[in-house]
């Protein structure tokens, strides 16, 4: 049987077992990894796995069923003990779910890729990451580490309605990080992100990245933060750096406008949201410089894709414009729920995994000064970057996060290295105090983001360029 002949199998299985809607995933995905300590491989990780799910809709209820074998007696026991598990949750009275309408499409996608990383010699791979953190560690830093992560993903999406859609997706990354130990507490420097970048692209990501320049710089850094000044406690200007504000909107904007969570489905794991459904269209989110879009079709950021796991094909959408909360991320059967009429937000981390509400790319457009102009037009304030450590409330309201490096800004001017920065404030008030924004947009890969119980990690994006904050409580108070 081909890919698409057991998933389409699975849907006629479960159709005929009582579903009124059925879909099937088949993938196939190859995960490769390396990690490098102090100038010495550490661990080679290579993984390969393949399967079938199925969905089944009964009434208001889903079924899911998950199998490690395509051939046709297992697809369509798969199909009937999705449209079971459906029926046995249906006893339970709820409302119908009629999915938003989607026209079916047949259609194949790939993402762009100019060097296959799986195809690069682990040699190569190998030598880049013994090189960068050699360097790290010749330059002062006590631990020196690097790393790169592949994923190579194949897709066949059937579904009742008459889909018929493959994809490939093709995404890698990684970065370095030098670590400093001093008497009393450590400092780690990291490049270009604390956990790497990544994109939906080939290994030119990682050449681009040029891993081994950088690398002096990190170990330099790192052991400099030891005996810089604690960032001073207080209300001040803030100057977020764009991998800090990338981390920023996923946790302060994406989750929050999730759907799922928005409606008290997703509550048990990763929370709920402080949004309000009546508020949509209405909201003050943000400043008139927070226009945050929902854009899948961004090439080779990290949350890209032609067709969402439910078919619904890659379409841009504001979330909020002009700091106005206009949209959200959603499913077909919440989008109905909630009186919408889009998805396009769903997403699966495997095939034995149910298709869930994800952040796919989440940025904020660019706004019209540079870092530079920010820097010169601040009289007092602190500069923070690189993500240190975060913690938000289960609605996505109040948080605190600690930055890696900070810099004083006086006079306009970036002044002295400040170490532990850290900042806190409430969502909305926050946003509506970014007064500057620059142009220098990076779309950061974030491939480490967890929700769903059992837990499911996804790939999300976060177009994100440096920004700045009235009036932020900075530092830890005595």
């Amino acid at each position: 049987m081909t890919e698409f002949d057991a998933a389409a199998a699975a849907v006629q299985a479960a159709l005929d077992a009582g579903a009124r809607y059925a879909d099937a995933r088949v993938m196939h995905r190859r995960y490769e990894s390396m990690t490098a300590r102090n100038g010495d491989v550490e661990e080679l990780t290579q993984d390969e796995s393949a399967g079938l799910g199925v969905r089944a809709l009964v009434g208001s209820s889903w079924g899911f069923h998950a199998v490690p074998d395509l051939s046709d007696p297992a697809a369509r026991d798969a199909g009937r003990r999705a449209a079971r598990i459906a029926a046995a949750s249906a006893r339970v009275p709820g409302p119908r779910i009629d999915p938003v309408p989607a026209e079916p499409v047949t259609a194949s996608w790939a993402s762009a890729c100019e060097v296959d990383p799986l195809g690069v010699p682990l040699s190569t791979k190998g030598d880049l990451l013994v090189e960068a953190t050699r360097l790290m560690a010749d330059h002062g830093a006590d631990i020196a580490e690097g790393l790169y992560q592949i994923w190579d993903t194949a897709k066949w999406f059937v579904s009742s309605e008459g889909h018929r859609i493959d994809q490939r997706i093709r995404e890698c990354g990684g970065g370095i990080s030098a670590t400093s130990i001093g008497t009393e507490e450590t400092q780690r420097r990291s490049y270009p992100s604390y956990r790497g970048q990544y994109g939906t692209t080939g290994w030119e990501l990682v050449d681009s990245l040029d891993l081994t320049a950088h690398a002096a710089r990190m170990a330099e850094e790192s052991r400099a933060l030891l005996t810089a000044p604690p960032c001073p406690p207080g209300e001040t200007d803030l100057i977020l750096g764009g991998e800090q504000l990338a981390l920023q909107i996923h946790e302060s904007v994406g989750h929050a406008i999730e759907l799922d969570r928005i409606l008290g489905w997703e509550a048990a794991f990763a929370g709920t949201s402080w949004l309000e459904l009546a508020r949509l269209g209405s909201l003050r989110y943000g400043s008139e410089l927070m226009t945050i879009t929902v854009d899948p079709t961004l090439p080779g950021a990290l949350g890209s894709f032609g067709y969402d796991d439910e078919g619904s094909p890659a379409v841009r959408r504001d979330a909020v414009r002009e700091g106005r909360w206009v949209g959200v991320l959603a499913g077909r059967d919440s989008a109905a729920v909630a009186g919408l009429d889009y998805g396009g937000s769903v997403r699966a981390d495997g095939w034995a995994r149910l298709p869930m509400v994800r952040m796919t790319n989440v940025g904020l457009e660019p706004g019209p000064h540079s870092l530079d102009e920010i820097i010169a037009a601040t009289d007092e304030g602190v500069l923070m970057d690189i993500n240190r450590s975060w913690s938000i409330d289960d609605r996505r309201l109040n948080f605190q996060f600690g930055c890696e490096i900070g810099w004083e800004v006086r006079n306009g001017k970036r002044g002295r290295m400040l170490r532990n920065p850290t900042y806190t404030g409430i969502s909305p008030l926050f946003w509506r105090s970014m007064d500057m924004l620059s142009s220098e947009t990076v779309a950061w890969g974030t491939p480490n983001c967890g929700k769903g119980q059992p837990g499911q990690v996804g790939h999300t994006g976060h177009p994100a360029a440096p920004a700045r904050f009235r009036g932020v409580r900075v530092g830890v108070r005595a």
